[in-house]
């Protein structure tokens, strides 16, 4: 069994459909790469306080070169209209890019806890 339908066993047993897995698979592979482009420094934010508009900068010359189109933001909206359909699971995205971004955790394991803490234990990851 490949990696992918041994994930896909995993999230239908959370009673997640197999084409919402394939969007929240396209999600979590989203959502890493960006998470990498910021970690590299190379996709960053105007303003302060990071909610601004992305940008391209030059891993050269760490100059601005132009704005992008904002997959994250897209990938989050995507992501809250599927996870409406599931009220019995929440989702944990994980920005640090040397693993995987996107979580999801039955709700009576997650109530009351703090998900940074107990995301890789009691969640299921999407590759």
């Amino acid at each position: 069994m490949s990696t992918t339908q041994n994930n896909f066993a995993q999230i239908a047993y959370l009673g997640v459909a197999s084409d919402d897995f394939k969007t929240l698979r396209r999600i979590s592979m989203t959502l890493k790469r960006w998470f990498e482009h910021e970690c590299n420094g190379v996709i960053q934010r105007d303003g302060d306080d990071g909610e601004g508009l992305p940008y391209w900068y030059s891993s050269h010359t760490c100059r601005k070169i132009c704005r992008v189109p904002d997959r994250e933001r897209g990938a989050v909206k995507r992501l809250d209209k599927i996870m409406a359909r599931y009220p019995d699971l929440v989702h944990y995205l994980q920005t640090d890019p040397r693993g995987c971004s996107l979580y999801l955790i039955p709700r009576e394991k997650a109530e009351g806890r703090d998900l940074d803490a107990i995301y890789s234990a009691r969640g299921y990851p999407v590759y």
